[in-house]
């Protein structure tokens, strides 16, 4: 049996006996993924395993539709760009993996639900939410993002501007008893996050072709 082998059975085994701590993560998530990570994308990768970890401690917290759509979708947008493209679902699984959770039945519970929300008006959108989720939603960062997610992607949202759709967006929060305020921050981080990546993949091009005119000119 080979050392890999062990180690990961190993930490399966201390996954039964205990939670992992976020540096059991942190181990376990680059025996599974032994490749380097360019650093535009590190910072990332980190943030989601620090935050699966958390979230896996906490007694309260449950693997819904709105946290699988949350997750699975946040990871795509901020990842794009990354590569090799092969990379990515190795990349995924292993940090469900190394944090306790099941990459494929996420993957499996996002695609099946948005397909329920597929073309669908806000007010739809908001009555089955309502009809999906639980009596108390565990409020969570990734939970604010998937609910942030369907709602944009909404028949009667996509072309509406950005106030009005934050306007509908808070509405929806304050009904399914979730704070506006933490849900506001949230939204404006990741979007602040997908707009700063884009503007240093943009910069690293830039500089990409700067650098091959000036070999090209020698």
């Amino acid at each position: 049996m080979s050392q890999h082998t062990l180690t990961l059975l190993r930490f399966t085994y201390k996954k039964l006996k205990e939670k992992l701590t976020v540096s059991d993560s942190k181990k376990l998530f680059h025996e599974q993924f032994p490749y380097v990570i360019p650093g535009l994308y590190k910072r990332i990768v980190d943030e989601m395993l620090v935050e699966l970890n958390l979230l896996n401690h906490q007694n309260e917290f449950t693997q819904d539709h709105l946290f699988c759509i949350g997750l699975t979708e946040t990871f795509k947008a901020l990842m794009k760009g990354y590569k090799p493209e092969k990379h990515l679902d190795l990349l995924f699984e292993s940090l469900c993996n190394s944090t306790n959770f099941e990459a494929k039945e996420i993957t499996e519970i996002s695609q099946k639900s948005q397909k329920e929300f597929k073309d669908k008006s806000s007010k739809d959108v908001l009555k089955l939410l309502k009809e999906k989720s639980s009596s108390k939603l565990y409020p969570s960062r990734i939970l604010n993002l998937g609910i942030y997610i369907l709602i944009s992607n909404s028949q009667d949202l996509q072309e509406d501007n950005d106030s009005e759709k934050i306007k509908i967006i808070s509405d929806i929060f304050e009904k399914l008893n979730l704070s506006i305020n933490k849900a506001e921050k949230d939204i404006g981080i990741y979007k602040s996050s997908l707009s700063k990546m884009e503007q240093a993949k943009e910069l690293i091009e830039e500089l990409r072709i700067k650098d091959k005119k000036k070999v090209q000119n020698k």
